[in-house]
């Protein structure tokens, strides 16, 4: 599944894909994502599918998780 070119969904892997990292917060306040969790998920299934993407998660300062995606 491809996301749409102008998809929120999308703003936010081309965003990590840059080598960025995202908390939740961070997620709502620039792009208006609510679930992050859920979010992340749905571009974890599609991106490490064929083993070229891989999700990444670790914890900020404040104790939030952060999402980044690295090629594998």
């Amino acid at each position: 599944m491809a996301f749409a070119a102008n998809s929120k969904t999308r703003k936010i892997v081309d965003y990590l894909a840059e080598g960025r990292t995202l908390t939740a917060a961070q997620a709502q306040a620039r792009f208006g994502i609510k679930n992050m969790s859920a979010t992340m998920s749905s571009i974890r299934d599609t991106v490490e599918a064929y083993g070229n993407w891989e999700v990444t998660t670790d914890l900020a300062k404040n104790g939030a998780t952060k999402y980044g995606i690295v090629r594998a």
